[in-house]
This record gives structure tokens, C-alpha cells and sequence, in this order.
């Protein structure tokens, strides 16, 4: 098991922490002496998640604060009030995420559900939050992507699947934008001088509720794929599944830019793993990056050059 490096004295808020991966790499990081904000949609659920972690690590520090990523009005709160303490941030783990909507769904934004709670929340509370981040001395964001952006592609004209929607293409089109997001903050922490790691990680197939509280929203069904398909392919636990995301978060060989996985794409140790061709294409990053704080409202330039 991955051994995560001392977090003591650092403040790091994991996304989607009431379950799964989020709350195995929550669990660990406090364990490791961080203080740790659980940033969940569900209050009740963090809670039980905290209680969790502190019968695991008694006298860890966990704090639980909601936090609705298909909502920007909840981003904006939820990064409000952390600007209002003014404590420094060291690390932003963006893990929360739904997966394979059976029907296509908009937010109270505007936004397609996928889209908007794995790419465009997780962009604006990032932004909103850098502020917090450049003051730490070592910051970082590690961004869970999905071995699926390799199926992922952005297509301006129709960004939100309105034209054509299908559960499993609107998920990997997501999750390619959460690796142009990596690599376009990579870049301008290179250009601007900023101290800040930006890294991804994807999970392989890791045994956790994503792969059914999607397809089962709107009263759908899980499909063929995650019905039988899922059932046939190797697969790890959520301790195994979450190292490249702690790894992104923590350790201190990590490279701007770098994504991490499975050595085996669906299990196994962390190690490099390879970008979809599309993820590595910087005048594309730079472009969904501009276009995402339009459709956002938000901006890098508050925090300045």
C-alpha cells in the first residue's frame, strides 16, 4: 500500500469525500497529519464519512462543509467562504463526479449534468480557489480524470450534448476537458511564475458507486457495460484504486502536467500513465479554458500575473 509522505500543517480540501475514492484518499490524508475539508453535496453523508476517519485516526482534523459542484452558486459559496477565513491552502483534490446519466440532464445553470459536475465545477472552484493556493508555500491540484478521456472529444459547437447525447461519450467528453484543465494550469503556473503543481490521476476500474448512482438517476438503469460488462474485467478496491489520486496529491516526485494510474490501465501500482493525444494538444486547453470562464463567470486574471 502506498504510503502517503507527512501532511502535517497542511490544509487540503477533497471533493466527493463521503465515498469511494474521495473518502479512502480524505481518510489517508488526515491520517497523514493533514487537515482535511470533506466538500460534499450531502452534509449527513460527510459526517458519517468524518466519524469514519476518526475511528480510523482519532484526533485527525476533518472538517465537513457542503459543497454541490453542479451548482456554481454552491461553488461560489463554498469558495466564498474559504477566502473570507484567509487560510492558505495547500492542496485542492478535485475527485467528486457522476458518471454514465442515462438521460441527458441540465443543472439550474444551464449546463448538462456531466459536463457540469465533472468539468465546469471542478474549473470554477479551482479558479475561485486559486488565491487561497498562491499563498501556500507548495501548492497543488490533483484532478481525477478517467481512463475513458481517451474516448473523450470537445466539440465546441455542441459542448453541452445538446445536439447528440449518449451517457458513456458525455462522461469520457468530461473527463478529457479535466485533463485539458490539468495541463492549461500547468502552463500557466509555468508562464506566470506561480508555485503551483498541477497534476491528474485516474482510478482504473476501481469497485466503487459510480459506476450505478449515475446510470440510476431519473429512475434509468444501469446499462449493458455496467450490468455485465463491468463484472468480466479486472478490478481493484477502493484502497488500491485511490493511490494515483494520493499520489497526485502528495508525492513529492509528481511532475507539472504529470497523470498517474494503474500500471496495468485497470489495476495495479501507480505509475506514469500516457495522455490522450486531444489532452495534449495546448491550443485546445487554452481554448476550453477561455470558454469555460465565460460559461463560468470566472476568471484567472483575479489573481493577477
Amino acid at each position: 500500500m502506498y504510503q502517503v509522505p507527512d501532511q502535517r500543517g497542511k490544509r487540503i480540501v477533497v471533493t466527493g469525500a463521503n465515498s469511494g475514492t474521495g473518502k479512502e484518499t480524505a481518510k489517508r490524508l488526515a491520517g497523514a497529519g493533514a487537515d482535511v475539508l470533506l466538500a460534499v453535496r450531502t452534509e449527513a453523508k460527510g459526517e458519517q464519512a468524518k466519524a469514519e476517519i476518526l475511528a480510523a485516526h482519532p484526533g485527525a482534523q476533518v472538517e465537513v462543509r457542503r459543497l454541490d459542484l453542479a451548482d456554481q452558486g454552491s461553488v461560489r459559496v463554498f469558495a466564498d467562504a474559504l477566502i473570507a477565513e484567509g487560510k492558505p491552502l495547500d492542496v485542492l483534490v478535485n475527485n467528486a463526479g457522476v458518471m454514465n446519466v442515462p438521460a441527458r440532464t441540465e443543472t439550474a445553470d444551464g449546463f448538462e449534468l456531466q459536463l457540469a459536475s465533472n468539468f465546469l465545477g471542478p474549473f470554477a472552484l479551482t479558479v475561485r480557489l486559486l488565491p487561497l493556493l498562491l499563498v501556500a508555500p507548495a501548492p497543488r491540484v490533483a484532478t481525477m480524470s478517467s481512463g475513458a478521456a481517451f474516448r473523450g472529444k470537445i466539440d465546441f459547437d455542441d459542448l453541452q450534448s445538446r445536439r447528440r447525447y449518449s451517457p458513456m461519450l458525455a462522461y469520457s467528453h468530461s473527463k478529457l476537458a479535466d485533463l485539458l484543465l490539468t495541463v492549461r494550469l500547468a502552463d500557466l503556473a509555468q508562464e506566470r511564475g506561480w508555485p503551483l503543481l498541477s497534476v491528474a490521476a485516474h482510478p482504473g476500474y476501481t469497485r466503487t458507486n459510480l459506476m450505478t448512482s449515475g446510470p440510476h438517476l431519473n429512475g434509468g438503469r444501469p446499462g449493458l457495460v455496467e450490468s455485465v460488462g463491468y463484472k468480466v474485467l479486472p478490478s481493484q478496491g477502493v484502497e488500491q484504486g485511490s493511490e494515483p489520486l494520493l499520489y497526485a496529491a502528495a508525492d513529492p516526485g509528481v511532475v507539472p502536467g504529470g497523470y498517474y494510474g494503474p500500471r496495468w490501465a485497470l489495476v495495479g501500482p501507480t505509475r506514469p500513465a500516457s495522455l490522450p493525444r486531444p489532452a495534449r494538444d495546448k491550443a485546445l486547453a487554452a481554448r476550453l479554458w477561455t470558454e469555460a470562464e465565460r460559461l463560468t463567470g470566472t476568471s484567472v486574471e483575479v489573481v493577477g500575473r
